[in-house]
């Protein structure tokens, strides 16, 4: 046999057996997991965590039928007893294909049963990117479809000034353009004031 097939035949078992060799090391140098370390719950939590299940921290994301992207996110999310769930502190985010984008916070928030729809409540701040920042007690986002709508009267600003409405709604224009279409009605009144921003006096 020559020096090459030697060296070959050598390379065959030495080379297996650095590696086993260095990965027996990987696991020897590793930090040790202390399991009773790795438990952060105490009884008295987990047995109320067990009484009354929720979800610290949730995040929702997804995308609609036209396109449009949704962001939720919570601290703290419980299922509810007829179906759905429930959220607290919540911020959620609609940005439309059209290139606005919405945020929206509130105390709290119900998903729907068939998950279409997102019900904020508890105090609504609406901030659009076209603008306008308003406040309403309670809004609807739809999870399916590009679109939202408060249950009641807003108040806020707007580029042209100071507006209050009976109703706010956020809809598809209509055509193939893809834009959309922030609509006030219900005793519109609008204190004109070029200039205006959420800080001004």
């Amino acid at each position: 046999m020559d020096g090459h097939s030697r060296l070959v035949g050598w390379l065959k078992v030495a080379l297996p057996l650095f590696a086993l060799a260095v990965l027996s090391s990987l696991f020897l140098v590793a930090r040790s997991i202390d399991p009773e370390g790795a438990l952060t719950l105490t009884e008295a939590e987990l047995a109320d965590r067990l009484r009354e299940p929720r979800i610290t921290a949730p995040a929702y994301a997804g995308t609609t039928r036209d396109g449009a992207t949704i962001s939720v996110t919570a601290s703290v999310a419980r299922p509810a007893s007829e179906g759905g769930a429930s959220a607290e502190a919540v911020r959620a985010e609609l940005a439309t294909p059209d290139g606005a984008r919405s945020t929206l916070s509130a105390a709290g928030l119900r998903f729907t049963s068939d998950a279409a729809q997102a019900v904020l409540e508890g105090g609504v701040l609406i901030s659009q990117s076209l603008g306008y920042e308003f406040r309403t007690e309670s809004l609807t986002l739809n999870l399916d479809r590009s679109g939202m709508e408060s249950a009641g009267a807003v108040e806020g600003f707007g580029p042209l000034g100071q507006l209050t409405a009976g109703r706010m709604a956020l809809t598809p224009a209509d055509g193939a353009n893809r834009h959309y279409l922030l609509v006030f009605n219900g005793g519109v009144r609008l204190i004109y004031q070029p200039g205006t921003s959420p800080d001004t006096p």
